[in-house]
């Protein structure tokens, strides 16, 4: 009897540990952190919506850089295409190029260590961010860089939701097609996504920021207006509440976790009931244990409000992006979910050309010609199973 108490006090202890680790070392992070803003810039934006397209134009720039490639990815993947990426740098980096890689520790924990000492030996520094340590270790743990940036002779930008992996370009029967959103931009905003390249890579080497070229920026064909916003645990729920609290007549909301948190469901809630029409795109197919379902009780909330829900049904959604009343398009590498909003570090981007956002709603509404509507009556009427798999999802929503 007396070991099966202790056992239980091992528990109880761990678990207050755990508790205490993530808490103190999240407030301790909210009050360290330091806003990053931006100002409107111009510049030229051209949406990608299918990855062997994106990554045909992608590693076409790579092999056209000149002087410098700076590139920041949550996820690289163990597999093949992954190689030729890697295959790519390494190519550039014995022609002189400077290439920087920086990647997050969980994300790309599955790289091979001698594509790294390879790496290193043809002249790339590459470096991990975000690594676990002491005293939080479970806070650093749990936030991740999520973000997915590549910076060309600080000339042309890529931002968005697709990361390297062979599931990126249709390779993955249970996630194909991939249908993500990612942009490809020149311009003024090149020098806005540097700097928040430099700011992560700064602290997870330590060294000094380094030099780089100054931008090139041929201003004849720089008329989209865009704004870059980062977010680290902070700034994103405020950005999302503005743009839904000042919806007057539409939002459209595509995400592959739609887990919000209760001040933004809320804020949904009261643009329905004044009027505003909603639509949110969410995928049927999941490419997470529980995510699906911990989002079924947001979605009724929208459902019962009198929001339009679509379920995509043609391979995976993963695109991350918001419309407001046709004037307002944000795309980048936060979902709309609590841990992109309250933990992660991400970058988002938003745009006010009208030519960009009637691209990306005729994205959308092929994307909504392949789904399938969700209605309140079947999400009320689930199996036990799902009712469980909602109710885990509950207790840790915040994490998935």
């Amino acid at each position: 009897m007396g070991w099966f108490i202790g056992i239980l006090l091992f528990i109880a202890l761990l678990i207050v540990w755990c508790y205490a680790d993530f808490h103190l070392g999240l407030y301790l992070h909210k009050k360290r952190w330091k806003k990053r803003s931006y100002s409107m810039r111009k510049g030229h934006l051209e949406l990608i919506t299918n990855g062997p397209d994106l990554f045909e134009t992608y590693f076409k720039d790579l092999r056209e850089a000149k002087s410098s490639i700076h590139i920041l990815f949550y996820i690289v993947k163990n597999d093949r295409f992954s190689q030729v990426f890697w295959d790519v740098l390494m190519d550039k980096a014995r022609q002189g190029v400077k290439v920087r890689l920086l990647l997050d520790w969980l994300g790309s924990r599955h790289v091979r260590k001698n594509w790294i000492k390879n790496a290193r030996s043809n002249g790339i520094d590459v470096a991990f961010c975000h690594v676990p340590r002491l005293p939080f270790l479970i806070f650093t743990l749990q936030q991740r860089n999520h973000r997915k940036i590549t910076i060309i002779d600080n000339y042309i930008g890529y931002l968005g939701g697709y990361n390297i992996g062979k599931e990126y370009i249709d390779l993955e029967p249970k996630l194909s097609p991939w249908r993500d959103y990612h942009i490809r931009l020149k311009g003024e905003g090149i020098s806005d996504l540097q700097n928040e390249f430099m700011a992560d890579w700064v602290r997870a080497t330590k060294k000094n920021k380094p030099e780089f070229e100054d931008n090139t920026i041929d201003k004849e064909d720089l008329q989209m207006l865009h704004r870059f916003y980062p977010s680290e645990g902070v700034g994103a729920e405020y950005h999302l509440l503005k743009l839904i609290d000042g919806a007057k007549t539409s939002i459209i909301i595509g995400t592959p976790y739609f887990i919000p948190t209760e001040a933004i469901i809320k804020s949904i809630e009261a643009a329905l009931n004044r009027g505003v029409s909603l639509t949110v795109l969410v995928p049927d197919t999941a490419d997470h244990a529980i995510v699906k379902e911990a989002s079924f009780r947001y979605l009724r909330r929208v459902l019962a409000a009198g929001g339009q829900v679509y379920q995509f049904g043609k391979g995976f959604f993963h695109a991350k992006v918001t419309i407001v009343d046709g004037e307002i398009c944000d795309i980048g590498t936060a979902n709309f979910d609590q841990r992109s909003i309250l933990l992660n570090h991400e970058i988002n981007c938003y745009i006010y050309d009208k030519t960009f956002i009637a691209d990306v709603e005729k994205a959308l509404a092929e994307d909504i010609s392949h789904s399938h509507p969700m209605s309140l009556e079947k999400l009320n009427n689930v199996s036990i199973g799902v009712r469980i798999k909602e109710w885990l999802g509950r207790a840790i929503e915040g994490l998935l």
